[in-house]
């Protein structure tokens, strides 16, 4: 699969899904035109699958859902979670990226 979710990632996710009670069961991870460089990440729990247009994994314990529009974009990222004093929250570690916006949230490829 195109996309990759790290152990670390995945606990997080888990600790998410598990406190909110309208969260859905598959971690969907796309690709929406978007943001200052172009595109931007689509992050989000939903129920819904279209198997003849989604992949579906699971990594670590979650069901991570793809598009194969995103997949094309994707191929070999590495979703993770960053903790630190200052900040917290997902990175997308995408080779696909040519250039990123300051904020990190957008991304030509």
């Amino acid at each position: 699969m195109a996309v990759t979710i790290t152990e670390n990632a995945s606990k997080e996710l888990k600790r998410f899904m598990e406190s909110q009670e309208d969260a859905g069961s598959l971690l969907r991870i796309g690709i929406v035109s978007g943001g200052c460089s172009g595109f931007q990440y689509d992050f989000r729990f939903v129920d819904d699958l279209d198997e003849e247009n989604d992949t579906v994994s699971e990594q670590h314990g979650v069901k991570v859902v793809v598009d194969k529009k995103s997949d094309l974009l994707m191929d070999g990222t590495t979703v993770d979670y960053y903790e630190s004093l200052e900040k917290r929250g997902f990175t997308f570690d995408n080779p696909n990226a040519v250039k990123s916006c300051g904020c990190g949230s957008s991304f030509s490829a």
